[in-house]
């Protein structure tokens, strides 16, 4: 075949929706938009010898009736239509009794076949006819109809019937953007199979749907695996663009097929002119524009020649038979794979479908525990899953540790299978989202096949038990508040007055200034307290003392006997008040009541403050090594009356559902305050939130379960506490999809875990035993016996204080005393400060009971002799004057 010139028709004068089709003749071929109207009938004339090109169920008809009224042969890669019309060469083999042949094979009896009408129906038509010979149920959806809530509406049904086997039947852009949809749903998971009835399975992108581990089944026409194909191939490549910064874009199975075609049409002319056979266009060359159209006398030896073309083409073997459509032809089956497409089977008009690879039919089911991997999903969560220090050097299952760790491994021991496990990719437990109503995170996983079982702190729900099943649960929680640990208040210098209230020391002050004043009137009204002090007897027991009465011997001796007399109450105001403060310091007083109503007071003060010293001792050592804490926060009424601090939870977790779905006051307060804040209250991750309530500075309050808050709680630094109760009671679970066989033996393990006590072992591990805080809370266990100054200085303060004030006091006193004796004597006041102090330093002085010293008065002879010299008043000082 020869081509000097192209000539490119206007668009104008064909339809937008055409297809592209090659005239050929003998000088020259044409490049048209389609081979339409006048346009056509005016190529033609120029002579042309076949068509080659593409159509649509908008052109088919038109092209069928043209190439028919005048001979001229049409060769198209295009879909494969029921006709009549030999001058019809269909490249594209058909695909409805390979597509019969694979369903028969997975044995489906229900699935939705999706179609688009642009490609025909002939597919559709046998499906439906094998369905009705065969009792299957066929839900037919056409795309073109199709609306997004519509396409939705199929995967609902889908879910609730839990069933997953689709067909989809469109060329390859339509399929490209279902598929592009399908993916945004969510839907290429693992429990949906996909069979997609398409010649190029090659070249569509299954990575997200890889990604997904869906089960894709479809049909390859081109073995790119042949040399002679791969090297045609890659000159496709290097001719479709020799610019090496654009992408070069593969050769796809249509283009194959036009490559084809034109290799048939080329090896069609080469065979009638080896034979000799005369398709001039000189004679009848057929009329399009007459009426009827006159046909084109050689148009039958060239059809001829077409149908009796046998090559082997990018596609396989090609021939034709006598209706002009692809006969003897193999199509490969093939399947996405983890490591990607790979091909599990061949269909040919001779053997049918015949598999290559060892599957099983429904090997989305679990039919056994042996002999399979299990996928286990959880999420990186402490104490539950977490990544070993070397986990970088580790594969597989051994990277992982924590409570759900070797509570998945215990229950994958007591079931009998082996597991692998997967941490969810979003990294979220699982909520249905409210717009597209597709569910995420672990909860996600189950319900669209990407995972077996999960073993994690997921949260048994109602919502979540509608779409997947829960064992008995593992461990009991609630939620809790956690918030920032208040800052540790340090003991006062005076704390060692607060184990009693202000109340009662007020109380302890006026009770012992009235017990003194009590004490005092009784001892002065009754006659028991009074006594008599004899000073001659006092004389003569000591005769070097001098009386004090010397310088009146003279006078009237009469008067002696009442002088030696004197009525004296050792109970005045200040010696009442010093009983009454020794007492209460429990040590004593050299004085005591003599009267029966003296010592009822002072028997029934004894017992006043024997019961406050010892209350208050045993309350002393609590308030002095405790350091107390004050939180601001104590339940959730607390955290609903105010808005200073911020309060929030995990987003699409179970606590925010609870939460979103409470009639209950208080927390219908708390979730509208929580939804309306901005910025946003809820985070990503638990990790997330603790890192909010540490930095927060107590402005943030997290609400999580009890049993993570208690666990974080004994985690360093030891800055988090949980206030106040659980808010609610429930469980976490072993969550497995909707009728799993693992449910009911993974039940029966949990159960049995249970019994035996290990659950409990595990979490006293987890939890306690691995705890960095202590009891309470830090180092704060090897401080609380150890007293330090700040505890008792106050204690410090009062002695000093109480020094300084006896200091000035005496200070005061010997003042007042010299400034007396100098009046007294007649001297200046320094004289007598000196004579004062030689006197008291010298130690001879005279002392009274108790303490108090005995003022006696100097005789009269001595107050006029002048200032005394220093050894006189050594003399005055030891002779007692």
């Amino acid at each position: 075949m020869r081509s000097t010139r192209k000539h490119v028709l206007d668009s104008s004068s064909c339809p937008a929706h055409g297809g592209m089709g090659v005239l050929l003749d003998t000088g020259h071929a044409c490049l048209s938009c389609s081979p339409c109207g006048p346009s056509v009938c005016s190529q033609f004339a120029k002579g042309v010898y076949a068509i080659i090109g593409v159509y649509d169920r908008k052109t088919v008809n038109m092209l069928m009736s043209f190439c028919g009224a005048l001979h001229v042969c049409f060769v198209t890669p295009s879909f494969p239509i029921e006709t009549s019309n030999q001058f019809v060469i269909q490249l594209r083999p058909e695909l409805q009794d390979a597509l019969v042949g694979v369903i028969e094979h997975y044995k489906w009896s229900k699935f939705v076949y999706i179609y688009s009408s642009d490609s025909g129906l002939t597919v559709l038509q046998k499906v439906l006819d094998t369905a009705a010979e065969r009792n299957w149920l066929v839900t037919s959806v056409n795309v073109e109809t199709m609306t997004e809530a519509s396409f939705l509406k199929v995967f609902q049904d889908l879910d609730k019937r839990k069933e997953g086997q689709i067909i989809i039947d469109c060329e390859l852009e339509r399929l490209t953007s279902i598929l592009k949809k399908i993916v945004e749903l969510g839907k290429n998971v693992k429990s949906y199979h996909y069979i997609l009835a398409n010649l190029g399975f090659l070249d569509i992108d299954l990575t997200e749907f890889k990604k997904g581990e869906a089960n894709v089944t479809g049909f390859q026409l081109v073995n790119y695996d042949d040399p002679n194909v791969s090297r045609i191939v890659q000159q496709w490549m290097d001719f479709d663009n020799k610019d090496p910064k654009v992408p070069k874009r593969g050769l796809k199975y249509t283009g194959a097929l036009t490559y084809d075609g034109v290799k048939v049409m080329s090896t069609a002319f080469q065979n009638l002119r080896r034979q000799r056979i005369d398709i001039s266009r000189r004679g009848n060359a057929g009329e399009c524009l007459a009426n009827p159209p006159a046909p084109w006398g050689q148009g039958i030896d060239i059809q001829r020649a077409l149908q009796q073309v046998r090559i082997e083409g990018l596609t396989g073997h090609i021939q034709f038979n006598e209706k002009g459509r692809r006969t003897n032809y193999t199509v490969s089956v093939m399947e996405l794979k983890p490591t990607g497409p790979k091909k599990v089977g061949y269909w040919n008009e001779d053997e049918k479908f015949v598999s290559t690879s060892a599957f099983t039919p429904g090997s989305n089911e679990t039919y056994g525990f042996h002999n399979r991997t299990y996928i286990v999903t959880t999420i990186l969560e402490s104490p539950y899953v977490m990544l070993k220090k070397n986990h970088e050097q580790l594969v597989g299952n051994d990277k992982y540790e924590g409570y759900c760790v070797e509570l998945a491994a215990e229950i994958a021991k007591h079931v009998g299978y082996q597991y692998k496990l997967k941490i969810v990719s979003d990294g979220k437990y699982g909520a249905r989202d409210p717009e597209t109503k597709m569910w995420n995170g672990m909860v996600g996983e189950l319900v669209y096949g990407k995972a077996d079982i999960a073993v994690a702190p997921l949260t048994i729900t109602l919502v979540r038990e509608e779409v997947i099943d829960f064992s008995k649960p593992f461990m009991s929680l609630g939620i809790s508040i956690m918030i920032k640990k208040p800052t540790k208040s340090k003991p006062g210098v005076f704390s060692f007055l607060d184990p009693l209230a202000y109340e009662i020391w007020m109380c302890i002050v006026f009770a012992y200034i009235g017990v003194s004043v009590v004490l005092f009137l009784v001892s002065r009204f009754s006659p028991y307290e009074w006594h008599a002090e004899d000073y001659e007897e006092n004389a003569e027991a000591n005769p070097n003392q001098p009386s004090s009465s010397t310088g009146q011997m003279g006078q009237g001796g009469q008067n002696q006997p009442q002088q030696s007399l004197e009525q004296t109450n050792e109970f005045g105001i200040f010696n009442s008040l010093w009983f009454s403060l020794g007492a209460f310091m429990q040590q004593g007083c050299d004085i005591s009541p003599r009267s029966l109503s003296g010592r009822i007071v002072g028997g029934v003060w004894w017992f006043f403050t024997l019961i406050i010293i010892s209350s208050y001792t045993a309350n002393l050592a609590a308030f002095l090594t405790v350091e107390r804490m004050v939180s601001p926060i104590e339940s959730a009424e607390d955290l609903a009356k105010q808005t200073e601090i911020a309060y929030g939870t995990l987003d699409a977790g179970s606590t925010k559902e609870f939460f979103r779905r409470s009639k209950i006051a208080v927390f219908e307060k708390m979730w509208s305050y929580m939804k309306s804040a901005d910025p946003s209250v809820f985070v990503k991750t638990t990790d997330e939130g603790v890192v909010r309530v540490r930095k927060s500075k107590g402005k943030y309050a997290y609400l999580l379960e009890s049993t993570m808050n208690e666990y974080i709680e004994q985690r360093k630094p030891c800055d988090t506490m949980k206030v106040g109760g659980n808010l609610d009671s429930k469980g976490y679970g072993v969550a497995t999809p909707k009728g799993s066989s693992l449910r009911n033996p993974v039940n029966l393990a949990v159960l049995k875990l249970n019994e035996q006590g290990l659950l409990d072992k595990l979490k006293n591990k987890w939890w306690y035993d691995k705890g960095e805080c202590g009891s309470g809370g830090g180092d704060s266990k090897d401080k609380t016996s150890a007293l330090s100054l700040s505890n008792v200085a106050g204690v410090f303060y009062i002695l000093i204080g109480g020094l300084g004030l006896a200091m000035l006091v005496a200070l005061v006193e010997f003042c007042y005393k010299s400034r007396t004796e100098s009046r007294r004597m007649k001297q200046s006041i320094n004289d007598a400060m000196r004579c004062s102090t030689l006197t008291r330093m010298s130690g001879n002085g005279s002392g009274g009971e108790n303490g108090r010293i005995i003022a006696h008065d100097f005789p009269k002879a001595v107050q006029t002799l002048p200032c005394m010299s220093h050894t006189a008043a050594m003399g005055l000082g030891a002779s007692g004057m």
